[in-house]
């Protein structure tokens, strides 16, 4: 699991870093890994891939192909694909990391547990939501054993798992589980933090579901005002917020609204991701869609 807006190491001190470590493998290529993350997190995906192609070969090379360094970089790796919407490489380097992982852990692990919500997560943006909750309540499962229900891993595995609930009709489930999850996060983190937007959004999805519009359009405005203050104006994580709240305001008649939120996601999106990146294509035929009627 990963956590968008966290904070660490500037990219001038991961890039002296890399130089200084460049002789020492093992702490080269986690700060390599940790400038990737630092430029996933900023949208930069296009160099993100490219510095992670460069160390999977070389960690390959120095540690063995079926290394836990290899394994964080797969993961790492899976991480930027379900974001660039490079889906398929993305399921492959998870399941590799995964195979690695339960060979030298065991299944009872965190970091288990971390690549099947990642799976999850994975499956959810996939639109794949029967295949994704087991990988998301296996998650559950591991952590809660490890850690205890309050946990905040725990919260946040349920928060993941709760979208795919919804995603297979389980509504009430998935309604309990973000409702506990963010309890925990409110209480650690108060309001303003990455996963209380997500979670939010992800309530105000699920109200969206159940037809009650109001409560939709009132949690994905709180969602993306959450997510601009953390993350930007122009984060590309904003776009399935925008794209939601555009759906729910052409539900309610406001066709203004809506193709002023699918317009500011396709800028958002389409220099960044493929250009058959679902969030894309539901904002691109969203807009088509309001502007035709």
């Amino acid at each position: 699991m990963t956590l968008t807006g966290t904070t660490g190491p500037s990219e001038p001190a991961l890039r002296a870093a890399i130089a200084h470590y460049r002789r020492v493998p093992v702490r080269r290529t986690a700060a390599q890994v940790r400038l990737a993350r630092l430029w996933r997190e900023r949208g930069d995906y296009r160099r993100a891939g490219i510095l992670l192609a460069l160390t999977l070969s070389a960690a390959e090379q120095s540690f063995g192909p079926n290394s836990p360094e290899v394994a964080e970089i797969c993961n790492e790796w899976g991480v930027l694909g379900k974001y660039a919407g490079h889906f398929d490489r993305s399921q492959s380097l998870y399941l590799r990391a995964l195979a690695i992982c339960e060979s030298t852990y065991g299944s009872e692990h965190d970091t288990v547990a971390t690549i099947c919500h990642n799976l999850g997560g994975l499956a959810h943006t996939r639109g794949a939501h029967p295949e994704g909750e087991p990988w998301a309540a296996r998650s559950v499962d591991i952590r809660t054993r490890l850690h205890g229900p309050e946990h905040l891993l725990v919260a946040a595995d349920r928060a993941a798992w709760a979208a795919l609930l919804d995603g297979c009709g389980r509504l009430a489930e998935a309604e309990s589980q973000l409702r506990i999850a963010l309890t925990i996060f409110r209480q650690t983190y108060g309001e303003d933090h990455y996963e209380m937007a997500v979670t939010t959004h992800n309530l105000a999805a699920l109200q969206h579901r159940r037809g009650d519009h109001t409560a939709a359009t009132d949690g994905y405005a709180h969602a993306l005002a959450l997510k601009t203050r953390l993350l930007g104006n122009t984060h590309p994580d904003l776009a399935v917020t925008l794209v939601n709240l555009a759906a729910v305001h052409r539900q309610r008649g406001h066709p203004r609204k809506a193709a002023r939120h699918y317009t500011r996601a396709i800028a958002i999106l389409a220099p960044r991701v493929t250009p058959d990146h679902p969030t894309l294509a539901a904002a691109q035929r969203g807009l088509e869609q309001t502007l035709s009627t």
